[in-house]
């Protein structure tokens, strides 16, 4: 039979209702045995012993004294060794939780039973599953990160180096420089991008309702001119809509959402862009056909459906990752689907106002 820790607090409970009537008759006991001792002890010939215990008589209080403190003491040392059986299991789960570090995230505990203990270790578990995929997704992003900046860094070293090798025109030298501005513009988007995500992903510092219609209407405004010039129409449908967070990264999550429905566009495609109840914000546009398995994939941070890592105008792979992480710090839902004409849709669910 298992001792479970239930077990063991039931089993030290039922030994001290045993034991409680048992203590009177026990110092009872040790009073008399007491007294019997101090008997024999006065008879022990020594000089002026028989003057003090002649001064001391049966029923003294000095005796039950005595036997209250050796009971308790007996009492006391009983309760400690019965708690500390009963802690035993969970003294046992302590050290292989203690030995838990980055190195051994793998470790799981994996219970038997359903006792208050196994449930805790389960809990446990479950735990350091969230811990570890938290710590392999930070790995994962810092690998792809560097890997990110690597590439456009690699471009910049060796157009640095045709430079300094050889002299150039006046024609290759505004070649040279256009390139590495270009590359230099890439750069600040994607450490522009890294900002926005660590600081949406710290929460909002302040909340604070917002008209979700005028700021998808303001940002639509700046975006105009842009889908003019990759030819697509974008259709607007705002209702009222209030929602509490914080106007900069609203603005930001509409923002990432329009520039990639645009970029991501046909010439002649359409984006439609809709406030409402529920979803609170859709956005859809037309485009080259998304595979539904690829969907999930896209709201990683640095998944794009293109693997073309230095194409011009192409993005850093944020603007999705950026978009989940300011909807959840809006305690909200994101989520995203094929649409049924090429391209994607996106839905973005925000609390009520109550």
């Amino acid at each position: 039979m298992s001792w479970t820790p239930r077990r063991r607090v039931l089993l030290v409970g039922l030994l001290a209702l045993l034991t409680g009537p048992v203590l009177p008759t026990m110092g009872k006991w040790l009073a008399g045995v007491t007294w019997d001792w101090g008997q024999q002890f006065c008879d022990v010939p020594l000089p002026g012993l028989s003057t003090v215990c002649a001064g001391v008589r049966p029923g003294a209080f000095v005796l039950p004294l005595v036997a209250v403190l050796l009971v308790t003491v007996a009492v006391l040392a009983a309760l400690w060794f019965g708690a500390m059986w009963c802690l035993r299991p969970v003294r046992d789960l302590a050290g292989p939780i203690g030995h838990v570090g980055p190195q051994n995230l793998g470790h799981r505990i994996r219970p038997r039973g359903r006792d208050e203990l196994a449930r805790l270790s389960r809990a446990i578990d479950e735990m350091m599953e969230r811990i570890s995929a938290g710590y392999e997704g930070q790995r994962r992003f810092a690998a792809n990160a560097s890997h990110e900046l690597r590439t456009p860094l690699a471009v910049q070293r060796t157009l640095i180096e045709v430079g300094m090798a050889q002299a150039l025109s006046a024609e290759q030298l505004e070649l040279l420089t256009a390139q590495l501005l270009e590359t230099n513009e890439r750069n600040e988007r994607l450490i522009e991008g890294l900002l926005a995500l660590s600081e949406s992903d710290q929460g909002l510092r302040s909340r604070i309702p917002q008209r979700l219609d005028a700021i998808v209407e303001a940002v639509l405004a700046g975006y105009q001119d842009r889908a003019r010039e990759a030819a697509v129409t974008i259709d607007i449908h705002l209702a009222p809509r209030i929602v509490v967070g914080e106007r900069v990264l609203l603005e930001r999550l509409v923002s990432n959402l329009v520039e990639n429905g645009i970029k991501y566009n046909r010439r002649g495609g359409s984006l439609t862009v809709a406030v409402s109840g529920a979803p609170a914000l859709s956005v859809v546009n037309t485009g080259q056909p998304v595979p539904a398995e690829a969907v999930a994939g896209l709201f990683e941070p640095f998944r794009r459906l293109t693997r073309d890592r230095t194409a011009q105008g192409g993005g850093a792979g944020l603007g999705l990752a950026i978009a989940r992480s300011i909807t959840q710090a809006h305690d909200g839902i994101i989520a995203a689907r094929p649409a049924e004409h090429g391209g994607l849709r996106v839905d973005v669910q925000l609390p009520n106002v109550t």
